[in-house]
């Protein structure tokens, strides 16, 4: 049983606008409705979606009902307010109790955050060094990819004839390369997330996720478009080249188009679509639902495969963020006078270290600060 898309859509809305939508949810059956309510309350709406976006349905439901038979008691008491709804919106008992799981894997990751997971299939994580050599085998034993280096490149000859995905999240401080099986590379910002098909099937879209910034140079095959989905918006193309940034904690989500055409929608309007031509930026803002274009230098937005970050008219306070991301550190302004002073400047992160970063931005504006590990504090 597949999650019912007008709960999606409802839910989809409350993560963009933070309210739930009257017109929408009246739609629902009242245990629908309950349902939102309840995710909506306990302030899980956002993580429902992200394991709709992330999860198989049927092949997690199947696990969830073995687990049922071991532990049923302890999942009934924890869970009693929702498990009732099982029969009607069984998507959602699923994410539950993955909630469970996921805490146990974050509980193992955080032990070495600063590691490239892939996660199979079957929930099974392999952590890859930059520099490794493996072979990725599926359920069933079959070789469908090899890792050499920073870059997965998986095969276009398989027997798989289902959707399977595999997910690989990059960590701060690091990027990396996965060559689809349909040849499409995806250039991999640091922070960032993808899911996709090990394999695509032939009569379907290929569709992938992405949480986090990636450079996509797509393979030309007119029949099966390709699409990413970039949380609220989504980027369709036939083959080209283009830039996302997608990550959750931005107030934007854009898309840079450097070669070919992309369509752009979002989940608000879905049938009001924007044409991207080559130079130009479209934005969605979460405060506004339409879809904005501007044109701009594309390097600017795709020089990151080369270690370069740059900022342009960019208040310090969007700065942070993007500076933790490429040096895998933790930044704590004390100086709010900083906030919204705006910076050109430009760094390598395989030139320049953080120190020096720091010490050339505090020249151009007057600032203090501390460097303990991979910690700054910015004093006054």
């Amino acid at each position: 049983m597949d999650i019912p898309q007008n709960v999606i859509k409802v839910l989809r809305e409350i993560g963009v606008t933070g309210n739930i939508d009257n017109k929408e949810f009246e739609k629902l059956v009242p245990e629908e409705q309950e349902l939102i309510n309840d995710l909506y309350k306990n302030g899980l709406v956002n993580e429902a979606l992200r394991f709709i976006d992330s999860m198989d349905v049927e092949k997690n439901w199947e696990e969830l009902k073995k687990n049922l038979d071991q532990r049923r008691k302890p999942v009934v008491l924890l869970w009693k307010n929702v498990y009732k709804y099982a029969a009607i919106f069984i998507g959602v008992i699923g994410i539950f109790f993955l909630f469970q799981r996921k805490d146990v894997t974050e509980s193992k990751i955080k032990k070495d955050s600063n590691q490239i997971e892939l996660v199979l299939d079957n929930g099974e994580v392999q952590i890859l060094s930059a520099n490794g050599e493996n072979q990725i085998v599926s359920n069933n034993g079959q070789v469908v990819g090899s890792q050499n280096g920073s870059e997965i490149k998986y095969s276009s000859n398989t027997s798989i004839d289902k959707l399977v995905y595999n997910q690989i999240k990059i960590p701060y401080g690091k990027t990396f390369n996965v060559k689809l099986s349909d040849g499409t590379v995806v250039y991999l910002n640091s922070g960032s997330t993808l899911k996709y098909p090990v394999q695509f099937i032939r009569g379907m879209n290929r569709e992938v996720f992405l949480d986090g910034e990636a450079y996509f140079d797509v393979s030309k095959d007119k029949l099966h478009p390709f699409i990413v989905n970039a949380k609220a918006m989504n980027v369709k193309v036939l083959g080209t080249k283009f830039n996302v940034s997608s990550y959750k904690d931005d107030t934007e989500i854009s898309t840079v188009l450097v070669e070919g055409s992309v369509s752009l929608s979002n989940d608000a309007k879905p049938n009001k679509k924007a044409l991207l031509i080559p130079g130009y930026k479209g934005v969605w803002n979460k405060s506004n639902p339409g879809i904005s274009l501007e044109k701009v230098d594309t390097k600017l937005y795709t020089d990151w495969m080369n270690g370069e970050v740059i900022f342009r008219k960019s208040t310090f306070n969007e700065m942070i963020k993007k500076l933790e991301r490429s040096y895998n550190v933790t930044i704590k302004n004390n100086n709010r006078a900083l906030d919204a002073v705006k910076f050109n400047a430009s760094f390598n992160k395989n030139i320049e270290t953080i120190e020096e970063v720091m010490s050339s931005l505090s020249k151009i504006q007057p600032f203090t600060y501390e460097i303990i590990g991979n910690q700054i504090v910015i004093t006054k």
